[in-house]
C-alpha cells in the first residue's frame, strides 16, 4: 500500500491502485475462508479459546468473530435475513 501511495506519477499510481483492487477482489474469498478456518481451529481446542481471547488475538471485536464463526463474516447485503420468531 505504501509503495503504491510512493509513486509520483498520478497516471501510474491510477494503475497500480487498479491493480491491487482487482488482486484484492480475487483473493477476498479465500482469504475470508482461510480466517474462519483459523478461528474455527481455535474454537476446536480443549478447552475452546472464548471469543473474546480470539477477538483480543485477532484484534477485531467479539461480534466479528460469532459472525465468522457463524459463517456470516461477508459484507452486511450478503447475509441471511433473519426470519420471524428469530
Amino acid at each position: 500500500m505504501n509503495a503504491v501511495r510512493a509513486i509520483e506519477d498520478p497516471q501510474e499510481r491510477a494503475r497500480a491502485i487498479s491493480e491491487l483492487l482487482k488482486a484484492q477482489a480475487e483473493e477476498e474469498p479465500g482469504l475470508r475462508d482461510e480466517r474462519r478456518r483459523i478461528v474455527l481451529d481455535l474454537r476446536a481446542q480443549v478447552p475452546p479459546v472464548s471469543f473474546r481471547k480470539i477477538a483480543a488475538q485477532l484484534d477485531v471485536s467479539v461480534g466479528t468473530v460469532q459472525d465468522i464463526v457463524r459463517g456470516h463474516s461477508g459484507p452486511w447485503g450478503s447475509r441471511p435475513k433473519a426470519v420471524d420468531g428469530e
